[in-house]
């Protein structure tokens, strides 16, 4: 029986890494499936804001100039929240969270409070969704903030074009919208995540690492659910680093070592775009 299960539950897994409901129940029910577990290699997970791309070439600038962009990322993702959902964190899970995030980054409180400040006043800027597809065939999602749509169209295109790539309408298809909770690692067995998944009632375990290159677990759930999640994995005694929506790929996409370097070229020129907030896609790096 143990065996059956084992075999179903691999059957189930998605490409790469992602713990399914299904497994996560029979694990628990059938000690035996854990052994299997142990023996799988997890990959890094595909979400926006990690440095998957260490693993393909460095990218990043001096750390000075990495430091601001990081600033004005994170002012402009302040902005959108602020633009959605209000200017009072206590009223805007969002907000709230994000600005969280600003401080475990020891950016500055007069910068987040700037950024909160710019957002109410600056009412003409509002956020947009591109979708595109790059070189060796993979999915773009482009989130800006602008106040001119039309300029922010121009200089995305032109650089898909430079690139390889090309705007795309119905990229947004192979991806959906979730809730990514997530929490450091460190000495945190599969076992235990998996655990920790089942009693946080989310639906998807993942592991992965920042951009420091830091282990991390991230506890894919209905964005609904946010919140139940990471109140439940805090109470459990787990440190919540971030509480984000975002756009997770249905299906990953293998390139080859030379799409992979194109498809890193034309990520961070788009990330050079003043407007550009998060950039999310569907490439499967090699570990």
């Amino acid at each position: 029986m143990a065996g059956r299960l084992a075999l179903r539950a691999l059957h189930t897994l998605q490409p790469l890494h992602r713990v399914s409901p299904t497994c996560i129940l029979a694990a628990r029910c059938e000690p035996d499936l854990l052994q299997v577990w142990r023996a799988l290699h997890l990959s890094p997970a595909l979400c926006a804001g990690h440095n998957k791309w260490s693993k393909v070439k460095h990218i990043k600038g001096p750390k000075d100039a990495e430091r601001s962009r990081l600033i004005m990322k994170f002012g402009m993702m302040i902005k959108v929240a602020v633009k959605e959902g209000g200017a009072n964190p206590d009223m805007n899970v969002n907000l709230a969270n994000i600005i969280e995030q600003c401080k475990n980054k020891n950016i500055p409180k007069v910068s987040i409070e700037t950024a909160i400040k710019n957002a109410e006043k600056g009412k003409s800027a509002t956020p947009h969704i591109f979708e595109a597809r790059g070189p060796g065939g993979f999915f773009l999602i482009i989130e800006v903030l602008s106040d001119q749509v039309t300029r922010s169209h121009q200089d995305i295109r032109r650089i898909l074009i430079k690139n390889g790539g090309m705007l795309s309408q119905g990229a947004s298809s192979n991806f959906s919208k979730r809730g990514v909770v997530v929490i450091p690692s460190q000495n945190i067995t599969l076992e235990q995540a998996l655990e920790l998944a089942i009693e946080a009632g989310a639906e998807d375990v993942e592991e992965t690492t920042d951009e420091d290159n830091t282990p991390i677990l991230q506890f894919i759930c209905d964005t609904a659910d946010l919140w139940k999640v990471r109140t439940s994995l805090q109470k459990l005694g787990m440190q919540v680093t971030s509480m984000v929506s975002e756009f997770v790929p249905r299906t990953l996409l293998s390139l080859d070592e030379e799409q992979l370097e194109a498809a890193s070229t034309l990520i961070e020129a788009l990330s050079d775009v003043p407007d550009v907030v998060r950039i999310w896609d569907n490439i499967q790096v090699p570990s």
